[in-house]
C-alpha cells in the first residue's frame, strides 16, 4: 500500500510572509510558516515535515508538488551537492542549506520507498488545491501576525514546528529571468 500526500509553499511578496503545507485527507495535514521566507522554503518544508511525520510509517510514500525545484533537489540534486561539499557545480552554496541538510538526514534510507511526482499547480489536482490552500493560510495567518492551524498531522498529534535559521536574499533584479535562478545543478 502506498501513503499518498501533496506538498506545497507559498509566500506573500517573495520573500514575505511564508506558508507550507502537506495534505492526505481532512483527518491527516499539516501547516506552518514563518513571518518573512521564501516559496522555495515553504516547499522544501512541506516535504520535509511530511517525510519527518513519515519516518515510521511502513507503507511506501508518494508525494505530489507542483514544485520542480524541490522535486530536482531532493531527487537529482543532492547527490552531487554532497559529494562537492553541498556546494553547486559552479562552487557556489547551495540555497536553503538548512533544510537541505535535514531533508537529507529524513531521506535517509528511503530512496526506494519515497517518490515524487509533479502536478501543475492551480490545475484542480484534490491534494494539490488542498495543500496550496492550507498554504496560503499560513501565509496570510502570518502576514495577519496570528499563528496558523497547524492541523492534526499524521496521527492526529499536530503538525511540526520548523523554525529554520535563513538568510533570505532581495528580492531578484527585474531584468534578470527569474526562472533561471531556480536551477540549483
Amino acid at each position: 500500500m502506498t501513503l499518498v500526500a501533496a506538498a506545497d509553499g507559498s509566500a506573500l511578496g517573495n520573500p514575505g510572509p511564508a506558508g507550507w503545507a502537506w495534505y492526505v485527507d481532512d483527518r491527516c495535514w499539516a501547516s506552518g510558516g514563518w513571518p518573512h521566507g521564501t516559496n522555495n522554503m515553504g516547499e522544501l518544508t512541506a516535504v520535509l515535515d511530511l517525510l519527518e511525520q513519515t519516518a515510521e510509517v511502513e507503507e511506501d510514500l508518494l508525494v505530489y508538488c507542483d514544485s520542480t525545484y524541490a522535486i530536482k533537489a531532493i531527487r537529482d540534486w543532492m547527490p552531487g551537492w554532497k559529494r562537492r561539499g553541498w556546494k553547486k557545480g559552479d562552487g557556489k552554496p547551495i540555497a536553503n542549506l538548512a533544510i537541505m541538510k535535514a531533508l537529507d538526514r529524513a531521506m535517509h534510507g528511503r530512496r526506494g520507498r519515497v517518490r515524487f511526482e509533479w502536478v501543475k499547480g492551480h490545475s484542480g489536482h484534490e491534494l494539490n488545491e488542498q495543500a496550496d490552500r492550507l498554504a496560503n493560510a499560513a501565509a496570510l495567518a502570518h502576514r495577519e501576525g496570528r499563528e496558523p492551524e497547524s492541523g492534526p498531522g499524521l496521527g492526529g498529534g499536530g503538525g511540526s514546528a520548523h523554525a529554520f535559521e535563513v538568510t533570505v536574499p532581495p528580492p531578484p533584479d527585474p531584468e534578470l529571468n527569474l526562472f533561471a535562478r531556480a536551477e540549483e545543478t
